[in-house]
This record gives structure tokens, sequence and C-alpha cells, in this order.
């Protein structure tokens, strides 16, 4: 098997995911709005739960903003970059359609912004947000439905165009990493796209993040032997089916596909739901 190049200086990066919507923080089935799970009222919480169990990135994403950027949540984003972006790096999502909003996530404290819907339909605009950066803090988000790369916040007919086209278009424009969600998986605890994932870690043109359906540790070494860069974990953390410590115990170490990640048990689950913030595990825990 080949040994993958690693995107990230932090080995494969573990980002627990924390939507908002309406100030809470909540969980959709396959982006529907309509399929909703509430998990918090409390965000900076969330996020400190998750930082106290050792997160070293957080995944935040402003589902309100994705839908519709005027009303957005950026002043509680900020509050949450603000609050906890000096013990970890903070992405932003949702909602970043042009240079004022990701300049003002980045001058916020945000550590890397992802970008979707607009990068999709300039790619022009991908390259200036590269340039005035760094590919460090600028990634895109391909959502993936029916084998097309799609934004908008999932809604709609959007037709998209094909992920791989999109991949090698952004790749040309100087984007270095693509956090990648197939939309039927994403909430549904089903286990990731490993064939999606697989054919675009394969083209080579950039660091892979995986997302969506993600639900045990066999998951998490499933994207990683694949070559991903990282993983983005939501409902598995929030309903107990993946302890965040384990899933940081799991990745934790040299990037060697070939030797095999070891891991405190076969599959990361742990006894009883999260309500309001994640809980902390016995030992030490959109996405």
């Amino acid at each position: 098997m080949v040994v993958r190049k690693q995107a990230s200086d932090d080995g494969f990066a573990v980002l627990p995911a924390i939507d908002l919507r309406g100030g809470r923080v909540v969980r959709l089935v396959q982006g529907d709005f309509g399929r909703e799970t509430v998990h918090g009222t409390d965000p900076l919480a969330v996020a400190e739960g998750f930082l106290g169990d050792g997160a070293r990135w957080l995944h935040v994403v402003d589902l309100d903003g994705a839908r519709d950027p005027a009303h957005g949540q950026a002043a509680l984003v900020r509050t949450i970059v603000e609050a906890v972006g000096e013990r970890a790096r903070v992405e932003v999502s949702g909602g970043l359609r042009d240079e004022v909003a990701v300049g003002a996530a980045l001058g916020a404290g945000a550590a890397r912004v992802v970008v979707g819907t607009a990068a999709l339909r300039d790619a022009g605009l991908a390259a200036r947000l590269v340039g005035a950066h760094g590919p460090a803090r600028v990634a895109v988000a391909l959502d993936v439905r029916g084998g097309r790369a799609v934004g908008h916040g999932w809604q709609g007919d959007v037709a998209g165009m094909p992920v791989l086209e999109a991949l090698e278009r952004l790749a040309d424009a100087g984007v270095a990493t693509f956090e990648v969600t197939a939309i039927d998986r994403d909430g549904t605890l089903g286990g990731p796209d490993l064939a999606l994932l697989a054919r675009l870690v394969d083209r080579d043109r950039g660091a892979i993040v995986a997302s969506a359906g993600i639900a045990s540790l066999a998951d998490l070494r499933a994207v990683r032997a694949l070559g991903c860069a990282g993983a983005i974990i939501g409902r598995a953390l929030y309903e107990g089916t993946l302890a965040l410590s384990d899933a940081l115990a799991e990745t934790a170490g040299g990037w060697d596909v070939r030797q095999g990640p070891g891991g405190p048990s076969a599959s990361g689950r742990r006894d009883g739901p999260v309500s309001g913030r994640p809980p902390r595990s016995p030992s030490g825990g959109r996405r």
C-alpha cells in the first residue's frame, strides 16, 4: 500500500463538528432542515467540552448562513473563535461567499475557512482567497450528491458540477485542502463513502478531509488508510457511538498506513448519548 503525504503538521486531524442553527447546536440528516436534532443550547459550552476532551481542531458551521448569508450567525461564530481560538484551531464554514466575509472570519481568529458555493461558482475567487491568505487557511467544501459537487446549503435542485472536475479546477486555482461530504451519508451514522473518497485521494490534487457517516473507530481507520488527511465527526460524538478521546488516541502518532494504527477498542463505542455538551470519556471526549 502506498504511504500518502500527510497534509497537517498534527498528523491525521480529527475535527469535532459544531453545527449552528438559531443559536443552538444541531445535527441535520442529509442536510435536511426538516430533520433536525438539537444537541445543545450553549454552543460555547459544547466547544469547551470538546477542548476538555483534547480536541485540537473544531469545525464550526453556520447553517443559517449556508442557507442565506444575510441571516447568518457571524456574531456567534466570532464569539466561539475568540473564546477558544488560542487553545485550538477553529475552522469556520457556512455562508462565506465573498472576500469580505472570508476576511472577517480569518480576522476574528479562525485558523481556516471552508468555502463551498462561492468557490464552485468562481474558481477565480478561490485563487484570490488563496493568494491573499495562503493555502493553509482556505479550504473548499466538496459536498457531493449523485457524483456532483453542489453548494447553496445543499438545498433545492442545484445542478452543481462533476466532483472530479471541481477538484481539478480548484486545485489548479491553488486550493490545497478539500473537505468532502457525501450528502446521502451525512448525519446517518451509516459509514463514510469510501469509494468517493478513494477517487478523490487517488487524484493526488490536495489533502482530502472526510466527512459524513463516520460512526466508529473502524470508520476512522478506513478513511485514514485511504490516505485522507483528517475526518470531521458530528452525530457520532453527540449520540455516544464514538468517544472523542478514543478517536484522538486512535489517530495519534506517525503517518504510516502500512503499520496500521492502534486503538483502545474495535468500535470506539461508549454507553449513553450526549446531551448539551460532549461528556468526558472515562479515561480523560457535518458533519
